[in-house]
């Protein structure tokens, strides 16, 4: 009998553990992606560098968007190979589309006399035009940043993507 109970307690508690281990696998997946515990830190890290990129972008420090920029390139290559995190191939892609565009601005930024590469266009939300030091990048950088949010949705799956963190728009008239 007491053998009966112990093989009985040793089967509840082996059930257990699967279900715990198996609970802990599942959400580490997002719905609808490919995606790991390796790759919702990937997404932190993709966030923080988007909206540090946004924040020092639009107060118009061209030295700092320079030095994000030289940051976020290789995390873009990294997601754009695919070979360090497994994700969905379109955001694979976008992460290379991305990239070109943040080396791009780094070029420019640090060679204003350079003459911009035509990129083809990204569909983009609508994002407010950059200060006048960085207007030569405005458009790069809002299509990186367009890019970048992408990214994020594709990285979280069902996870609602934080917005960017733009500034209040100056109001008209005053």
């Amino acid at each position: 009998m007491k053998a009966k109970f112990g093989r009985s307690i040793a089967l509840v508690a082996a059930g257990s553990l699967l279900a715990v281990a198996t609970a802990g696998i599942a959400s580490a997946s997002p719905v609808g992606g490919k995606g790991s515990s390796s790759t919702q830190a990937l997404a932190a890290q993709v966030l923080q560098m988007r909206d540090d990129l946004t924040k020092v972008a639009y107060a118009g420090d061209v030295g700092a968007t320079r030095g994000d920029l030289g940051q976020l390139s290789p995390v873009l290559a990294d997601i754009a190979a695919g070979k360090r995190y497994t994700i969905q191939t379109d955001t694979q892609q976008l992460a290379g589309l991305a990239k070109g565009r943040a080396d791009e601005s780094t070029r420019l930024l640090a060679d204003p006399t350079a003459k911009p590469r035509q990129l083809p266009p990204l569909p983009l939300p609508p994002i407010p035009d950059l200060p006048g030091p960085l207007k030569i990048v405005s458009d790069l950088l809002k299509a990186l940043l367009g890019a970048l949010t992408g990214i994020l949705g594709g990285l979280l799956g069902a996870l609602p993507v934080p917005p960017l963190p733009l500034p209040p728009l100056p109001v008209p008239g005053s």
